[in-house]
């Protein structure tokens, strides 16, 4: 036994050391870095990168490269709540007032919920709150979860098949190791259908962490229980909260945060205080530190 425990205690270590030379290696094949490109590209980041492409290095670059060229032209910190505040109007993404039980944002998706039809500005409106997700993770963490409500859900309201393949692209490729784990609650048939057609475009890795999940199923419900406490859980995910999304509320939430995001990358500047999510003449306060 304490062989055993010897031999694993090394395995980890040389595991450890084995990535701490990826990474000094991946930064040195990057080379100098400025900007944007030096802010994003954090120790954490290239980690995130190196494990998405099996800690090989020059597979971790080739992704982290593409991802700063998509940055650079898409530019996602640079967009703000009153440019896709349109968009969040019923709540169909948003994020949770809570975390789960290990710290991680959580956001809340309802396809039912779909309220425009323009793929590229509902795309604009998930970028931008995968960022606000990520400015919003607990200290030291680095994923997020997202729960997936299927009230209301037909192939009427859902996107097509072409924009959940551009949605996938960009999580995998330009959020790597973001996703932890989503649930998707007590979906439909119908959907299982749609799911069959676009699980084609996730990788191994991305398929394992989407879990259907049902009210009437005993592992389901204690899955939900090992990862949400289920006073903060929302009803409709089995949980006693009720799930109640505030658009003025929500805007101004995200007024405050776009502050922040302004602070973190260096950008003078405030975005425009909103009402019912759409922008006035005022400027929003700072946001009380605490």
């Amino acid at each position: 036994m304490f062989l055993l425990r010897r031999q694993t205690q090394n395995k980890n270590e040389n595991d450890s050391s084995t990535q701490d030379a990826k990474l000094d290696e991946l930064r040195a094949a990057l080379g100098p870095l400025t900007g944007h490109s030096l802010k994003y590209c954090t120790d954490a980041c290239q980690r995130r990168y190196l494990e998405a492409r099996s800690w090989n290095v020059d597979k971790a670059k080739k992704m982290l490269k593409e991802t700063l060229e998509w940055r650079s032209t898409y530019k996602p910190e640079e967009i703000r709540w009153t440019e896709v505040a349109h968009e969040g109007e019923t709540g169909k993404v948003w994020r949770a007032n809570f975390h789960d039980r290990l710290g991680r944002t959580v956001l809340i998706m309802r396809p039912g919920m779909q309220n425009t039809t323009s793929a590229e500005n509902n795309i604009k409106h998930l970028v931008y709150l995968l960022e606000n997700a990520i400015l919003n993770l607990s200290e030291g963490q680095e994923q997020m979860s997202w729960l997936i409500d299927f009230t209301g859900f037909s192939l009427s309201t859902n996107v097509s098949i072409k924009t959940a393949r551009d949605i996938i692209h960009i999580l995998q490729n330009h959020y790597p190791e973001r996703l932890a784990i989503s649930f998707l609650y007590n979906p439909p048939r119908i959907f299982q259908a749609f799911y069959k057609a676009v699980k084609f475009f996730l990788d191994p890795k991305t398929a394992q962490k989407v879990k259907f999940v049902y009210p009437n199923n005993n592992d389901s419900v204690e899955l939900m229980k090992s990862l949400f406490d289920i006073d903060n859980l929302p009803s409709e995910f089995g949980g006693k909260a009720n799930l109640n999304y505030d658009h003025e509320e929500f805007s101004r939430l995200m007024n405050e945060d776009d502050v922040k995001t302004a602070k973190f990358w260096g950008f003078d500047e405030k975005p425009f205080h909103t009402k019912n999510g759409h922008s006035g003449a005022e400027v929003a306060p700072e946001p009380i530190a605490g």
